[in-house]
């Protein structure tokens, strides 16, 4: 691997420790909210189902001990615009878990949206040392695997190891302990534009917290709501936020493709206030209560009322019909639907056994979504829900939670990463040599 993982690594054994003390946050930082989730952990036994390898008891671990959430402040398409009034937000609704739990927490795994996401693949080879696969020749193929050229002013956000592939046979989760003699490995690597992380970073700092992580939005949204056959089978993942969507692409239980459409719920709030000369504020309010995306025959007749900008007191103010609402709803929606489609198409999706497709995020709430996203999209659709963790509030358990609810997840059974593999030793004999080379270069 060209990236340095020095930092990368440092931030998960950050989180291993928290998860061992028994308390960690998960913080999802949105251009319209930011929610932190307190998180309760049983470190045995989250320690023993991770090395049996039972999920449902990785969840039994884990238990949402706090929930806070406040307007987000500071953020604009997803990203971080004002540094004091995004920590400000994040003090709040890191404050309000924290009374709710009665604790005080000090790391923190975020999500992060937006952010300019690129997939890349990599490929590695090896040659088995032994008769038998070993540990550390999983951790040469992984090292093997060779990205493009690094691109400035991006960071590696995730690196995982998505298939194995022993002497032609892929489609291996852990080929440790089987016969052969070359051993391949494909991974994912995700890069994101280094100035959104960073301005994350700095505000997580500013709030007093220790970063044990940071998760692709996309990704988390997808842990989160999407079933476990549907990640086996190729699904993606659709997050309507407000300053963007996010999207995740899953097959055979791994990411393997992210990207950001940057158009969202604030854009058809904005369109709202253009089209019918209202205030924002005004707009977003009849686009929650009354908004849609298919009209039907009864809508010309329900009329919502409608103030205009300067209207002198409600008995003056004017109605609309609903029917006049959604046709201005509708050609955005649509917009970032068929861009969406684009994407997806790009992507390969159409290739994918499964081909489901989920929408999470506050924007999935709006009625008749899912009828008017098959119609662009061509394919069967969903609104996903977060998956309950134990102790979940109601009021975080709707799809404008999926991200939030999603580091939770992660933060329980973290997906192996590039970082996770010891350095390995080289079979000459000077593998000391070189792990202590490596380790310099990674970490001075």
């Amino acid at each position: 691997m060209s990236a340095p993982l020095g930092p990368l690594r440092a931030m998960r054994e950050k989180l291993r420790g928290a998860l061992r003390r028994g308390l960690v946050a998960a913080l999802d930082v949105g251009s319209a909210k930011t929610c932190c989730l307190l998180l309760r952990v049983d470190g045995q036994r989250l320690a023993r189902a991770q090395a049996e390898g039972r999920a449902v008891d990785v969840f039994g671990a884990v238990r949402v001990a706090g929930a806070g959430v406040t307007k987000s402040r500071g953020v604009r398409l997803g990203e971080i615009v004002d540094m004091e009034e995004a920590c400000r937000a994040i003090r709040t609704a890191l404050e309000i878990a924290e009374k709710t739990a009665g604790e005080r927490v000090d790391q923190v795994v975020c999500s992060l949206s937006a952010a300019r996401p690129l997939s890349e693949a990599a490929h590695g080879e090896t040659l088995v040392e032994g008769l038998e696969v070993s540990a550390n020749d999983v951790a040469r193929a992984v090292f093997a695997c060779r990205p493009g050229a690094r691109r400035e002013g991006r960071e590696t956000l995730h690196a995982q190891p998505v298939n194995f592939a022993l002497d032609g046979v892929d489609g291996l989760t852990d080929p440790r302990g089987m016969s052969g003699s070359r051993l391949a490995c494909d991974m994912h690597l995700l890069t994101v534009a280094s100035g959104p992380l960073r301005n994350l970073a700095q505000c997580v700092r500013r709030a007093d917290l220790d970063l044990a992580g940071v998760v692709a939005g996309g990704y988390a949204a997808g842990l989160s709501s999407l079933v476990e056959d549907e990640r086996k089978l190729g699904a993606a993942c659709v997050d309507l936020g407000a300053g963007g969507t996010d999207v995740a692409i899953f097959l055979r239980g791994h990411l393997i493709h992210a990207e950001a459409v940057r158009l969202g719920g604030d854009h058809i709030t904005l369109d709202i206030a253009n089209g019918l000369s209202m205030s924002t504020v005004a707009a977003e309010r009849i686009k929650t209560f009354h908004g849609g995306a298919v009209a039907t025959g009864l809508d010309d007749r329900e009329l919502i009322e409608a103030p205009g900008l300067g209207d002198p007191g409600p008995g003056e103010r004017r109605r609309i019909s609903r029917a006049v609402l959604i046709g201005v709803i509708r050609p955005r929606l649509e917009e970032i639907l068929e861009t969406v489609r684009d994407r997806l198409g790009a992507a390969g999706f159409q290739h994918l056994p499964g081909r489901r497709i989920v929408l999470t995020g506050g924007a999935a709430q709006m009625p008749g979504l899912e009828e008017a996203a098959q119609r662009v999209l061509g394919r069967r659709v969903r609104v996903g829900t977060p998956l309950r963790v134990a102790g979940l509030p109601s009021t975080v358990s709707g799809p404008a939670f999926a991200g939030a609810v999603g580091l939770a997840i992660h933060a329980a059974l973290p997906q192996d990463e590039a970082w996770d593999f010891e350095v390995p030793l080289a079979p000459n004999g000077h593998g000391r040599i070189r792990r202590a080379v490596r380790w310099f270069r990674e970490n001075w």
